[in-house]
C-alpha cells in the first residue's frame, strides 16, 4: 500500500489576506448549499471570539487558519479545500449549543477547535448523536476524554497531565501548602480534580478552594478566602482575565507565595493582561514553545507567519491551533479520497506514531489522544515567556 502523502511545508506561503479562504459565519450559514460542495472539506468551530475569553478563539482559529491556507493554495487534501465556518458563543455553553445544532444542520464535515470545557461538553452530545467528528478541542477536561467516545480526537494533554506536572514542581520545591482558585463551572472542577488527585497521591490535599464565576473578574471574596489560608502558593484554573485580577488584588493583599496556571488560562492573554505584575507566574503548557526555534515545527509555524501570515500573533493558542489544522490534514490525507465523517475518523486512527516537526503525534483505534506532553513555562513581566 503506498504511503499517504505528508504535510507540505509551508516554506512556499505567499502573502495573502488572512480570512480570504474562511467562511464567515453568518453569511456561510445563509448558504446551506455550499456546505455540500464535494470539492470542501467544511469545519465547524463554534469558540469565544468576543468576551473576556476571546483571545483563545481568535488566536486559535488565526494559527489554525495559516495552516489551511497554505494547504489550501497547494490544492487542498486531495483536491478538496478545506474550511471554516466560525461562530461565536462567547464561552457560553447555550450559545455553543445553539451554535453548534446550526453547524451540523449545514452538513459539517466535523467540528473543530471548540474553546473550553463547559461549551465542548455542550457540543459533543450533539457532534455524537449527530455522527460528526469533534477535533482538537482547546481543553484538557477528562469529561471530554472518559467514556472514549470513536469520534472524539484531542490534541493536547489532559489537566490531570498538567496539574500533575505543577504539584510535582510545587512539591519537589518543598511547597506542600497548595490553594486553589478555580472558575465555577466544569472547567473549574476539571482543574480542581487534578490538583486534589496530584496532592492525594502525595497525601496532602488544597489548603484552600475558592471560585470566581465564568466571563467574570469579581474575585474579591476568593482573595480573602485564599490569603486567609497562608498558602504558599495557588495554582489558578480559569480564564485570563480572571487570573490577572486574582493576582493583582492577591498581590494587592499581601500574598507573596507563587501561581501557578493551566494552558488553558491563555499564555500571551494572560502577559498582556498582567504586564509587569506577571513576573514569575507559572504556566503549564501542551505544546511547545513558540517563540523557540529548537524544534522545526516551531521553525515551521514562525516561518509561515513571516511569508505571510502578518495578521497572526505568535503565542502558544495560535501555535496550538496551527498544530491542530496539521493534525486535521494528516486525518484527511490518510482518509483519501473525498472525505467524509467516518472516513475522517478512519484517516485520523491510521496516523498511528509520528512527530510534526519535533512535537510527537500518537492515534490510533483505541487511543483518541494524540499528545501527553506538557512543560512549565514563566512570564517574565515584560511580555516574554521563558520555558
Amino acid at each position: 500500500m503506498r504511503s499517504p502523502p505528508r504535510p507540505v511545508p509551508l516554506a512556499g506561503l505567499t502573502r495573502r489576506a488572512f480570512a480570504a479562504t474562511a467562511l464567515g459565519g453568518a453569511a456561510s450559514l445563509a448558504a446551506p448549499a455550499l456546505l455540500a460542495q464535494s470539492n470542501r472539506i467544511v469545519l465547524g468551530q463554534s469558540a469565544a471570539f468576543s468576551g473576556p475569553a476571546a483571545q483563545l478563539g481568535i488566536q486559535f482559529n488565526a494559527g489554525a487558519q495559516l495552516y489551511f491556507d497554505h494547504l489550501n493554495q497547494q490544492g487542498g487534501v486531495n483536491g478538496q479545500r478545506v474550511e471554516i465556518v466560525k461562530l461565536d458563543d462567547g464561552y457560553e455553553p447555550d450559545r455553543c449549543a445553539e451554535n453548534t445544532r446550526q453547524l451540523l444542520s449545514r452538513g459539517c464535515t466535523a467540528l473543530f477547535g471548540y474553546i473550553g470545557t463547559p461549551t465542548s461538553l455542550a457540543a459533543l452530545p450533539l457532534a455524537t448523536k449527530a455522527e460528526t467528528p469533534f477535533i482538537a478541542p482547546f481543553t484538557g477536561a477528562m469529561g471530554l476524554r472518559q467514556p472514549f467516545n470513536r469520534l472524539a480526537f484531542h490534541l493536547r494533554a489532559s489537566y490531570n497531565d498538567e496539574t500533575e506536572l505543577i504539584v510535582r514542581q510545587l512539591t519537589g520545591l518543598g511547597l506542600n501548602n497548595v490553594a486553589v482558585f478555580h472558575q465555577n463551572d466544569s472547567y473549574g472542577k476539571a482543574g480542581l480534580d487534578g490538583v486534589t488527585l496530584a496532592l492525594q497521591q502525595r497525601q496532602l490535599k488544597p489548603k484552600a478552594t475558592a471560585t470566581v464565576e465564568r466571563n467574570s473578574v469579581d474575585v474579591a471574596q476568593a482573595v480573602a478566602t485564599i490569603v486567609a489560608a497562608k498558602p504558599q502558593a495557588v495554582v489558578q484554573i480559569s480564564a485570563y482575565a480572571s487570573c490577572a485580577a486574582f493576582v493583582r488584588e492577591a498581590r494587592k493583599a499581601g500574598f507573596g507565595g507563587t501561581f501557578f496556571n493551566v494552558s488553558f488560562v491563555g499564555t500571551q492573554a494572560l502577559a498582556d493582561a498582567l504586564g509587569k505584575d506577571g513576573a514569575g507566574v507559572a504556566i503549564s503548557q501542551v505544546v511547545p514553545n513558540p517563540f523557540s526555534t529548537a524544534r522545526p515545527i516551531t521553525r515551521e509555524f514562525l516561518d509561515a507567519i513571516a511569508r505571510g501570515g502578518n495578521k497572526v500573533q505568535p503565542n502558544y493558542s495560535s501555535l496550538e491551533g496551527f498544530l491542530a489544522a496539521r493534525l486535521l490534514a494528516e486525518g484527511a490525507r490518510r482518509a483519501g479520497g473525498r472525505v467524509g465523517a467516518g472516513t475522517l475518523v478512519s484517516g485520523l486512527e491510521a496516523i498511528g506514531d509520528t512527530s510534526f516537526g519535533g512535537f510527537s503525534i500518537s492515534l490510533s483505534a483505541d487511543n483518541h489522544v494524540a499528545s501527553r506532553f506538557s512543560e512549565l513555562s514563566m512570564l517574565t513581566g515584560d511580555g516574554r515567556v521563558r520555558t
